[in-house]
């Protein structure tokens, strides 16, 4: 009789110890700001979509900085080249400064979205409640985080640019005799483009970015949410469906924006062109933009754009399904409940 009570006693203990730290778990989730919770949803969704399509990042920027060797090749031969000089290691050289800096962008990007959204529909209330309204929050949240993480971007950019085959011999587009600078990781790609130029020099390209990226980050989120608006209620939650309005969100927004990202690339490794290749700095996105279709013909303003188009749809896709996943679990208030409170 004493071992069956004592052992019903000590069951009851485990069940109020299991439901004390479940209470506990709860209630620190709960008193989580809501803002907080958009950070940590917005950037777990950045860089696990930037780490699922890092090789094909890497590949795009080779083709859009047309380094010597993979101008003339398609996708599978650039990634088999690829393979051959650095292996699957180089697949995500540069994914390291990409996912650093995805997750603050990605972090800042859905959370300010979130928060522009708000206090557009509770201070400018004229404007309606449409997608429109995304479109301009996602193009002040996008412009947010780019000022706030594009050093970073310029780091990505410089580190992916650098072919080293396993031979330890370094090619950074051409092949010279001129020396070129050898970067060793992100902090030592900070720490020399600042020693060259200061902040200026690490935000070289930022004009073009920002020009790209409003209209892109505004037109992403229109377009995902004006799909959305005409997805029955019951098929809202379905992972099948968030994939494909991510999936065209980005490949429409990205379609019309394309061209901007080519100047930027190239803006961000024109020192380490300038001597071997003899081109011009760009002044600006203007210049950028008409002296490389001068130069190098129209559709460089679109190269690697085949393989920007597998890239972002699995990419776009994947972060949105991935923060609406995360809203879910981190149990962040439905948008309608957001701004009431806000309002309150």
């Amino acid at each position: 009789m004493n071992s069956s009570q004592e052992s019903v006693l000590s069951s009851n203990m485990a069940g109020l110890v299991d439901g004390s730290s479940a209470r506990r778990e709860v209630s620190r989730l709960d008193s989580m700001p809501v803002y907080v919770k958009e950070l940590i949803a917005g950037g777990a969704a950045g860089a696990f979509a930037k780490t699922a399509v890092a090789p094909l990042e890497r590949i795009k920027i080779l083709l859009q900085t047309r380094t010597e060797g993979f101008r003339s090749l398609g996708v599978l031969q650039s990634l088999k080249k690829l393979l051959k000089h650095e292996g699957v290691q180089g697949f995500y050289k540069g994914n390291g400064a990409s996912v650093i800096r995805i997750i603050p962008y990605a972090a800042l990007h859905f959370m300010t979205y979130e928060q522009y959204r708000c206090w557009i529909l509770n201070n400018y209330s004229a404007l309606g409640t449409g997608p429109h309204i995304d479109l301009l929050a996602g193009a002040a949240a996008g412009g947010t985080a780019v000022l706030c993480t594009y050093p970073l971007d310029l780091a990505r950019t410089k580190l992916a640019y650098q072919v080293v085959d396993t031979r330890g011999s370094l090619n950074y587009g051409m092949k010279s005799n001129h020396a070129q600078p050898a970067y060793n990781g992100i902090r030592d790609v900070l720490r020399s483009v600042y020693k060259e130029g200061g902040m200026r020099a690490l935000y070289r390209g930022v004009g073009p970015t920002l020009t790209g990226i409003l209209p892109y980050a505004g037109l992403k989120f229109y377009i995902y949410e004006e799909l959305k608006s005409h997805v029955s209620e019951e098929h809202q939650k379905s992972i099948m469906m968030r994939l494909s309005c991510g999936a065209l969100a980005g490949l429409f927004g990205q379609t019309f924006t394309y061209p901007l990202d080519v100047v930027r690339r190239q803006m961000q490794v024109e020192n380490l062109q300038h001597s071997v290749q003899g081109n011009a700095r760009y002044r600006n996105t203007w210049e950028g933009l008409t002296v490389i279709v001068s130069n190098q013909g129209w559709r460089q303003l679109f190269a690697g754009l085949s393989i920007n188009y597998i890239k972002i749809v699995p990419s776009v896709a994947i972060g949105f399904t991935a923060y609406d996943t995360m809203k879910f679990w981190l149990q962040i208030p439905p948008r309608q409940k957001t701004q009431s409170i806000s309002a309150a």
